[in-house]
């Protein structure tokens, strides 16, 4: 099943790319600064947490680095779940009219996350190039594995959320206010290292159940390096090997969650005409 449904979506790979382009288009469409409104993302966000961590939270150094290493996941996820959610009911009329498959809407919202992730990864590369601060090592192992486990399980939760919606249209909000928590319970804004140190072991580990947690641990560690800056940890302090296992064991269990995502797509999917 699985080799014959890629070879069918291989086939209309130029759909995809067209639905990308469109969603682009909408996107920036009447806006004077098009793409751009992609990088100054990072970079607002970059300036508000900045002062917020400054003025009342403790220190983190190379603190821009450490933010847009977390963000950069954080975004893709955020931002693909989101759009891909209203993906197959903002289409309804295509869905109603053309026979085609219906995993393609979702992916071009996964495609339009990856272009906003390839503008600000410039951002940080560019930042980093400037400040002399970050990429450590790490990167050439630990962001591959990381990404991977990123374009998975954020397809996953993708295929779920967006076939379900079709049904259910209150997920689409359910999906909003999800997001909000999800973001605060990954460490992106604050160290992970404190967490640990509030946290019981038994705690930590429930912690680490988080696939975003290890997936955002994996970017931070290859994009900011060290565990440690100035004296201060910041990131857990564990062998590579540790971090590699951890976002290793999420690329697994999200090509697992992938796997059943799309086959309940697949599923609910000859259904979304009547239910539109």
């Amino acid at each position: 099943m699985i080799g014959a449904r890629l070879r069918e979506l291989w086939s209309f790979r130029e759909v995809l790319a067209n639905l990308v382009r469109r969603e682009l288009k909408v996107k920036y469409a009447a806006s004077f600064l098009g793409a751009v409104w992609s990088l100054l993302n990072p970079v607002v966000f970059l300036a508000v947490f900045s002062f917020v961590v400054r003025v009342l939270g403790p220190h983190v150094p190379d603190f821009p680095v450490f933010l847009l290493s977390g963000l950069l996941a954080w975004n893709f996820f955020s931002s693909s779940v989101q759009l891909g959610t209203r993906a197959v009911v903002d289409n309804a009329s295509l869905v109603k009219k053309v026979a085609f498959p219906r995993e393609i809407l979702p992916l071009a919202s996964i495609g339009v996350g990856l272009v906003d992730l390839g503008l600000q990864t410039a951002v940080l590369v560019a930042f980093i190039a400037v400040s002399g601060h970050g990429l450590g090592a790490a990167a050439l192992v630990l962001y591959p594995v990381s990404f991977v486990a990123l374009l998975a399980f954020t397809t996953a939760v993708t295929f779920w959320a967006s076939s379900a919606n079709v049904r259910y249209r209150d997920v689409q909000h359910f999906v909003g206010l999800g997001l909000v928590v999800w973001f605060w319970v990954t460490p992106i804004v604050y160290p992970a290292a404190l967490v640990r140190d509030q946290l019981s072991p038994a705690l930590w580990n429930l912690y680490l159940t988080n696939p975003m947690t290890a997936i955002v641990s994996g970017f931070q560690r290859a994009l900011y390096g060290s565990p440690s800056r100035d004296g201060a940890d910041v990131l857990p302090d564990v062998s590579l090997v540790w971090v590699l296992g951890l976002a290793g064991a999420a690329a697994l269990v999200s090509m697992v969650l992938l796997y059943g995502a799309w086959r309940l797509f697949f599923r609910l999917s000859g259904d979304f005409a009547e239910e539109l």
